[in-house]
């Protein structure tokens, strides 16, 4: 976890520095803005994106943040899965950092391609970017499908080929005026934020000053993939390439001093003429690197925020056996829309600034604040931790209130699709409760000698030999009144063996592991997996497994009991039942309750089946409905007439 390999190094390049990395693109064009260039702004400018890049990135995350690991894994989600049993109030957090980073990824792909190929309107004046922005994005997105094992081993070279041409060119501008040098003095940002001169100067440049650390929470979420050790080093490096093209670009604007940018990129007037082709190229290829790296962690957080009931259990594909490779189909779709529509709206990257960094800003506000919860419970001394939370709360909270200037002008984009994916993550949640309130469990001991009389009654046809339920209830000796309806009542389903199956969310990502309880031998089992939030849910396959350990130690019989079929050893039929519930008509809800339901149901309409959620032999499954009752109508009048 903490040790750094070279080969460790190059993957963490590719993978978690593409946002952060590719920044340079619009930062200092951001910063000047429409004013003239001036030496005050200038020199403000880079003082703050050094202050900001050494607070915020180095110190908070990869210095604090990388700490809290939650089995080598990191990102909002995993951290509230750490501290989630000590307090019902941190899941407000986690919701809004999880959604606030998802509709960040909305803005992402598109102002980091846009910036790059707008390179080529130095060369072609008059060409049309959108549709190769669009293209670029569309590829991008096809190409999920397929995984991204193999391109993502040429995301380490070229991020390292991208980084050492910012720095390059940086040192060469910076060797023509060494003086910019001292702008990293935090005197140059104070006054530039303290003493507007007119425009858009002063406190609200730090809206544009935020945008060279936009990446950082990608530091976090990543840190299952790249470990502590390599983060790190490799960061020192990173920080580095960055802050030498931002002082280059800063050297090469003292020369434009009075002058207007009129769209020009700094990056790219850095660069002589014969090598613009090839910057706008490697440029184009790290924007796609940081669209890619951006697009899995959007994957990521989703399957995290299934587990953690926070999300619809909609469909996950693993393209292949490498770790982390994780392929999203409704995301996709969602994110590609999103993004297509940014660059439709927007337009040129210049626009899409003014609706960008005004979510990423919320979510690391909601990280520190679950941050100090989890220094809390780590018993560190109480004032750090007060020392912790004012420096970035104060900081954070400086640099959301300059992002609300940009609302009005694009920030409203992002904060309604943060606020759209809030709605369904309260609404999935809270149905979750609901549900789990409401739901009526009964003692299994009660219904062993029932089904062990059914087991026995040739009367009834064999439904199957072995009988499969899919049980929410977490305790070994209980189960849902549902499922004894579904055997006596609804179909009386006889069968030779009876398996309950509940699985459970752990907060560790990658446990794997099962219980079982044989509560009657070759009668009734119960088996409970404890699976991490991180896992795949294969319940057919692991089920297997179980059977197969269980005969191997004697513990069930598994052979058929059909006379003819048992002679020659036949394995029984294994069928699945899952019940799927619908919201009865029969209730009476409060308004809230009512609207929190209605919407679930909706959308649940529009999900996978349950039965393709647990991974189960769709030939061997019969998915019953059954009414979900909250809460009964009362006092129903009827009178009967002769």
């Amino acid at each position: 976890m903490d040790k750094a390999t070279a080969a460790g190094l190059l993957v963490a390049m590719g993978i978690i520095y593409g946002d952060i990395g590719t920044s340079p693109l619009y930062v200092m064009q951001s910063i000047i803005d429409k004013e003239p260039i001036d030496e005050r702004t200038v020199l403000g400018g880079l003082s703050c994106i050094f202050w900001t890049l050494t607070l915020q990135t180095t110190l908070k995350y990869v210095v604090l943040i990388l700490r809290a690991d939650n089995r080598g894994e990191g990102g909002i989600l995993a951290l509230f899965a750490l501290v989630r049993r000590h307090a019902k109030w941190l899941t407000i957090p986690a919701i809004i950092g999880a959604a606030t980073l998802l509709a960040d990824g909305v803005i992402t792909p598109p102002i980091s391609v846009a910036s790059a190929v707008e390179g080529l309107l130095k060369i072609y004046p008059d060409l049309q970017t959108v549709p190769i922005v669009i293209a670029i994005i569309t590829g991008l997105f096809m190409f999920q499908i397929f995984g991204t094992g193999v391109v993502g081993r040429a995301f380490g070279p070229v991020m390292l080929i991208w980084f050492s041409m910012l720095a390059i060119f940086g040192i060469y501008w910076i060797a023509q005026d060494w003086t910019i040098f001292k702008a990293i003095s935090p005197y140059y940002g104070y006054q530039l934020l303290t003493n507007p001169h007119g425009g858009d100067g002063g406190f609200w440049i730090l809206g544009a000053v935020f945008l060279c650390t936009t990446g950082a929470e990608a530091l976090y979420s990543d840190l299952g993939h790249c470990g502590r050790g390599n983060i790190r080093i490799s960061w020192i490096f990173v920080k580095i390439c960055l802050l030498l093209q931002y002082f280059g670009q800063g050297a090469w604007l003292l020369t434009q001093n009075g002058q207007l940018l009129n769209g020009r990129k700094p990056i790219f007037e850095l660069m002589p003429e014969w090598f613009l082709i090839w910057g706008i190229a490697i440029a184009t290829a790290a924007a796609v690197i940081a669209s890619q790296a951006l697009i899995s962690g959007s994957f990521t957080l989703v399957s995290e925020a299934i587990r953690l009931n926070f999300w619809p259990k909609v469909r996950l594909h693993y393209p292949s056996d490498q770790k982390g490779q994780l392929y999203v189909p409704s995301m996709n779709i969602f994110l590609w829309l999103g993004c297509i529509g940014v660059v439709l709206w927007f337009k040129e990257s210049a626009n899409m600034e003014a609706a960008y960094g005004l979510a990423i800003t919320l979510t690391m506000l909601m990280t520190t604040t679950l941050m100090a919860y989890y220094l809390h419970i780590k018993k560190f001394d109480m004032w750090w931790i007060v020392l912790f939370l004012v420096l970035y709360v104060s900081l954070e909270g400086a640099f959301l209130v300059a992002n609300l200037r940009k609302f009005v002008h694009g920030g409203y984009v992002s904060l309604f699709i943060a606020t759209a994916i809030i709605g369904l993550m309260v609404i999935w949640y809270r149905a979750n409760i609901i549900k789990m309130r409401l739901t009526e469990y009964v003692k299994m001991a009660d219904y062993i000698e029932p089904l062990k009389e059914l087991s026995q009654d040739m009367s009834i046809p064999k439904y199957a030999t072995h009988l499969v339920f899919m049980s929410n209830a977490a305790r070994m000796g209980d189960i849902e009144s549902k499922i004894i309806y579904s055997i006596f009542q609804k179909r009386p389903k006889r069968a030779d063996i009876y398996w309950f199956v509940h699985v459970d969310t752990m907060d560790d990502p990658y446990t794997m592991e099962y219980k079982v309880n044989v509560i009657e031998s070759d009668d009734i089992i119960k088996v409970n997996f404890r699976l991490g939030f991180k896992v795949e849910q294969k319940i057919n396959l692991y089920f297997r497994k179980v059977v197969e350990d269980m005969v191997k130690k004697g513990e069930v019989d598994i052979t058929s009991r059909y006379e003819s079929l048992n002679k020659q050893n036949v394995i029984g039929d294994f069928r699945f039942v899952v019940l799927e519930r619908f919201l009865s008509f029969e209730n009476q809800l409060s308004l809230i309750e009512g609207t929190i339901m209605k919407a679930y149901f909706f959308i649940k309409d529009f999900t996978p089946s349950e039965d393709k959620w647990f991974g189960l032999d769709t030939s061997a499954v019969k998915v019953e409905k059954v009414p979900l009752i909250i809460r009964p109508v009362e006092n129903v009048h009827l009178k009967r007439v002769e």
